[in-house]
C-alpha cells in the first residue's frame, strides 16, 4: 500500500511539473510512460491551483476590492501555469482558420508566432474571463466556480484523449505525444469522480444541467477537432480547457442562487 500511495505521488508530481510552473522536488521518476499515467491526476492540478487563487482573492480582496484583485487573480493564474492552455487556445484558432488542408493546419499550429486569429481569441478569452470572474465575485461565488471549473474543465480536457487519436505524425518531437493514450476504465472512473466532486456544492438539478452542456460541448469539440485535423494536439486539449472554463463561469452565474451561494461560503467582504 505504501508503494502504491509513492508511486501516486510520483504522479502528482510529474502532473504539477508538466502542467504547471509550480516547483517540485528534484528526482521524480519520469519516464513517458509515467508521464501518460499523470495525466489522471490533471483534475487534481485544477484543484490545487484554485486553491491557491482562491487563498489569493481572499488575502488581497479587503486591500484594493474586487476588480483589481480579479485581474491580478487572472495574472498569477497565467504566471502559475505558463500560460499553457492560453497558448493551445492561439494556436487552435490560428491553425483551425488559418489554414485550409490538414497538414497546413498543423504546421500553423506549431508555429510559435502568433496570428490574427490567435490574437482576437486571446483577447476575447481574457476579457470575458474577467468580466464573468468579477460577475461571480459580485454576488459571491467566485471561489465556488474556481472550484468547481478549474477541476472540471481539465478533466474534460484530458478526456479527448480516450476518444480522438494524436493527429501529428512527428509525435517524438512534441512533449504532449506522451498524454496520447487511452486511459483505463478505473482511470477514468477517479478522473471523473476529481473532475465533477466540486459540483456536489450545487444543488442537484444545477449540477446535472451544468454537467450535461460540459458533456454537450465536449462532444462537438470532439467532432470539430476530428473534422479539421483527424484527432487531436495538446493545443486542442489547451482550447479545450479554455472554452469548458468559460461555459462553467457562464452557466453558474445563470443557475446558482445567491442566497445558497452566501450561505455556504458565508460572508466575505467585497
Amino acid at each position: 500500500m505504501s508503494r502504491f500511495f509513492t508511486y501516486q505521488l510520483n504522479l502528482l508530481l510529474l502532473a504539477v511539473s508538466f502542467f504547471t510552473r509550480l516547483p517540485v522536488p528534484q528526482g521524480i521518476d519520469y519516464s513517458p510512460q509515467k508521464l501518460r499515467q499523470a495525466g489522471r491526476h490533471f483534475a487534481l492540478i485544477g484543484w490545487l491551483l484554485a486553491g491557491i487563487l482562491s487563498g489569493f482573492y481572499l488575502l488581497v480582496t479587503p486591500y484594493i476590492g474586487t476588480a483589481p484583485s480579479i485581474c491580478l487573480l487572472v495574472i498569477l493564474s497565467l504566471l502559475l501555469t505558463g500560460a499553457l492552455h492560453e497558448d493551445g487556445l492561439a494556436d487552435t484558432c490560428d491553425g483551425f482558420w488559418g489554414g485550409h488542408t490538414q497538414a497546413r493546419k498543423l504546421s500553423i499550429m506549431k508555429d510559435s508566432q502568433i496570428g490574427t486569429y490567435a490574437t482576437c481569441a486571446l483577447i476575447t478569452m481574457l476579457l470575458t474571463k474577467t468580466v464573468l470572474l468579477c460577475a461571480l465575485a459580485i454576488n459571491g461565488h467566485l471561489i465556488l466556480a474556481l472550484f468547481i471549473a478549474y477541476p472540471l474543465s481539465r478533466g474534460l480536457a484530458i478526456s479527448h484523449t480516450q476518444h480522438l487519436g494524436y493527429a501529428r505524425t512527428d509525435a517524438h518531437d512534441s512533449k504532449s505525444q506522451s498524454l496520447a493514450s487511452p486511459m483505463q476504465p478505473r482511470v477514468l472512473l477517479w478522473l471523473f469522480a476529481c473532475s465533477s466532486a466540486g459540483l456536489l456544492w450545487l444543488p442537484f438539478t444545477d449540477a446535472l444541467m451544468i454537467l450535461l452542456a460540459c458533456l454537450s460541448l465536449r462532444y462537438v469539440l470532439k467532432r470539430w477537432f476530428r473534422a479539421h485535423i483527424g484527432g487531436y494536439t495538446g493545443d486542442c486539449l489547451g482550447f479545450a480547457q479554455q472554452v469548458q472554463e468559460l461555459l462553467i463561469y457562464i452557466l453558474l452565474l445563470a443557475t446558482v442562487h445567491d442566497a445558497y451561494a452566501l450561505t455556504l461560503l458565508g460572508p466575505i467582504s467585497l
